[in-house]
């Protein structure tokens, strides 16, 4: 990889953050497809685009994001929720679907929010316990992870239900991933990512961070998803009580990141972000970002493992 100078050579931080950002991804509803076709000057080709699975989006408001996604030259990831899903054929009308448009090799699998199973599937497991994706077009699948932690699920049974599922994967041939819910704090990221590396989990993990957006949205849904406190947000972002009115991007946050990454405990990372505050906003950031001549440029070169 090619870094350009500025006054001096790239830190490692900076080396690290431009990695990061370069395999970096978005998210998106289904409503946002046209907010994504205004946003594409600002995307990299093949930048992965998950499309969520929300209960007030139908199936054919997915298919035409996801549809949309093709067509403007990114990877589109469709989120197939477990528990929603009414029967197995209704497992497989989306999934086919979904190849219908191109956009079954990815897909991103998660129990989902009801608190009874639509249908026959409780969990992901159960899912790929009852059925080959790999039979019906599916190539890789992301996973979710939780760094801090699930208001609902006791987080000894969330390492061992994701190293259950990575083990049905591979007995698929089914490739994988991690994708975090999102996260406001650097330490509980990365000491998440640190303990799923030693309970055996290898694959590569997608860091899931809001981009920019007001503060207060960011501390509705922050109290919503139950991730963080107000304080502890206010805290992570280095807000003042003065600012709570305006908008905040990932910035510190990234920064702790790329700081204390190192390949040996923490594997192949990239950073996926949650576009609460609009995708534009989102995709600008992640530009923005990348130009390594905007970072700070200390002068350290020592290579950390």
């Amino acid at each position: 990889m090619s870094i350009p100078a500025a006054d001096g050579p790239p830190t490692v931080a900076a080396v690290v953050r431009e990695q990061l950002l370069a395999g970096s991804s978005l998210e998106m509803t289904g409503d946002d497809a046209g907010a994504l076709v205004a946003a594409r000057h600002l995307l990299t080709d093949g930048t992965r685009v998950n499309i969520t699975f929300l209960a007030r989006e139908d199936l054919a408001i997915r298919i035409e994001a996801a549809r949309t996604v093709v067509a403007l030259g990114l990877t589109p990831v469709p989120h197939i929720a477990a528990r929603r899903m009414r029967s197995e054929e209704d497992l497989q009308e989306h999934l086919s679907a979904f190849r219908s448009v191109g956009a079954a090799n990815n897909l991103l699998l998660v129990g989902g929010d009801p608190a009874s199973p639509l249908g026959p599937f409780a969990s992901v497991a159960e899912l790929l316990r009852a059925t080959s994706l790999a039979d019906l077009g599916v190539q890789a699948v992301s996973l979710a992870g939780y760094p801090e932690g699930h208001p609902k699920i006791d987080p000894s049974y969330l390492v061992s239900e994701l190293a259950t599922k990575l083990d049905l994967l591979r007995q698929q041939g089914i490739s994988a991933d991690i994708v975090t819910q999102f996260s406001f704090d650097a330490d509980a990221i990365l000491g998440w990512i640190e303990r799923t590396r030693k309970a055996g989990v290898q694959v590569p993990i997608r860091i899931g961070v809001p981009g920019p957006a007001g503060v207060n949205q960011l501390l509705r849904f922050a109290r919503r998803f139950g991730v963080a406190s107000s304080a502890a947000v206010v805290r992570s972002y280095g807000l003042s009580l003065t600012g709570l009115l305006g908008t905040t991007g990932p910035d510190r946050l990234v920064a702790a990141i790329s700081e204390r990454y190192s390949r040996a405990r923490h594997g192949e990372i990239a950073l996926h972000f949650y576009t609460f505050g609009g995708i534009a906003a989102t995709a600008r950031w992640i530009m923005d970002a990348r130009d390594v001549r905007a970072l700070d440029m200390s002068g350290e070169t020592e290579e950390r493992q």
